[in-house]
């Protein structure tokens, strides 16, 4: 019966938005919710200036998508949603979906076909993971060192992190879990294809927090995506996580004494969600920008701004060189043959369900 209910509510959604957009009753301004940084810059330029000059609409960013969850789950319990588009990871897209915080899309309807002449849905393929999600980038999360604080021998694998007598110094990671956990069992000696089951245990957390205790004293805990990049630019830190776009950026455009350490880099998905609670105008508006922002040419024209390959499949021939250096993206990409030969895919239906619980049993530890 809810099941039921909710397939018709999301139904009568959906025609109500259809209606809103063929009757041009849109919303004329619209808050999107992103990461800041390199990041929402390459939005920028790929997708809200394109749209807001071919509609006339204002976008009003927002820069806390690493609090999406909690504020949204605020939001409605206030009655309140004042975000129109939020990019999110998929993990918190599926929890977001589950929760009913998050609008159902049917891609086919939905969302623009391929230019290629393939429905969205087979555009996107295994990608399109929750209701919910409209993916937009592959990207990875990597660490990068300062050239010039390692010595004379680079760090080659993701222990580096934990070694600390060879390369002593401040390190940079997220404040949160996710991949902290992984890269702390992977450097404990856990193969790989068991790394969640481990994880999955009360003995295998207390393995991983034991493991992140060797270096919790040289730690700077980030939350925003360009922290990492800054701490490495001021020298204030010898390695760091952060995402491999950000590195790009530091790297390639900045020119900062920096290096990629791509060993054991955490796939992940990023992209869209639309909040339910909205009015039919907005939620008519937000419809019609992730169609637009996420067609074949959108998802490509992003890649010229930043090193983050595309969702689509067809998007990924359009693929050329950054848009003010005229240097090739595609071996900058994290999905480069020469970058994945040792990858991590995270699990985002495993986090979707442990999310909650680890996230405070993390913040206890960091409270210790």
């Amino acid at each position: 019966m809810k099941t039921s209910m909710k397939l018709m509510a999301t139904t009568c959604l959906t025609l109500t938005a259809t209606m809103a957009v063929s009757d041009g009753h849109m919303a004329d301004e619209m808050t999107i919710v992103s990461w800041g940084g390199a990041y929402s810059s390459s939005q920028q330029n790929a997708y809200h200036t394109p749209y807001m000059e071919m509609t006339g609409v204002n976008i009003i960013n927002d820069e806390s998508s690493a609090e999406a969850v909690a504020k949204l789950r605020a939001m409605n319990e206030a009655g309140n949603v004042t975000w129109d588009v939020v990019d999110v990871v998929a993990s918190d897209a599926i929890r977001l979906c589950d929760e009913g915080l998050a609008l159902e899309i049917d891609a086919d309807e939905q969302l623009a076909p391929g230019d290629d002449g393939s429905t969205a849905s087979e555009d996107f393929g295994d990608l399109l993971v929750s209701d919910c999600f409209i993916p937009q980038i592959v990207y990875s999360t990597t660490v990068g060192y300062r050239t010039d604080l390692v010595g004379d021998t680079a760090p080659t694998d993701i222990c580096a992190l934990f070694d600390t007598e060879t390369y002593p110094g401040q390190r940079s990671l997220e404040k949160r879990p996710i991949n902290n956990m992984e890269w702390a069992l992977l450097c404990d000696g856990v193969a790989k294809d068991d790394v969640y089951d481990v994880l999955e245990t009360e003995e295998g957390q207390a393995q991983a927090f034991a493991k992140l205790d060797t270096i919790k004293d040289s730690v700077v805990w980030w939350s925003a995506g360009a922290d990492t990049p800054q701490l490495l630019a001021d020298g204030e830190v010898i390695m760091g996580s952060t995402y491999n776009g950000r590195l790009f950026s530091l790297i390639e455009e900045q020119k900062q004494p920096v290096a990629m350490l791509w060993d054991a880099q955490v796939f992940d998905l990023d992209g869209w969600i639309i909040p339910t609670g909205l009015t039919p105008e907005r939620e008519a508006r937000a419809l019609d920008y992730v169609r637009f922002a996420t067609d074949t040419q959108r998802l490509a024209d992003q890649s010229k701004y930043i090193a983050y390959g595309p969702a689509r499949q067809s998007s990924a021939p359009l693929v050329s060189t950054h848009a003010e250096l005229g240097i090739e993206m595609a071996p900058h990409m994290p999905t480069d043959p020469a970058n994945a030969t040792n990858t991590f895919l995270y699990n985002y239906e495993w986090w979707a369900d442990y999310r909650d619980d680890l996230d405070a049993k993390f913040q206890a530890w960091l409270s210790q």
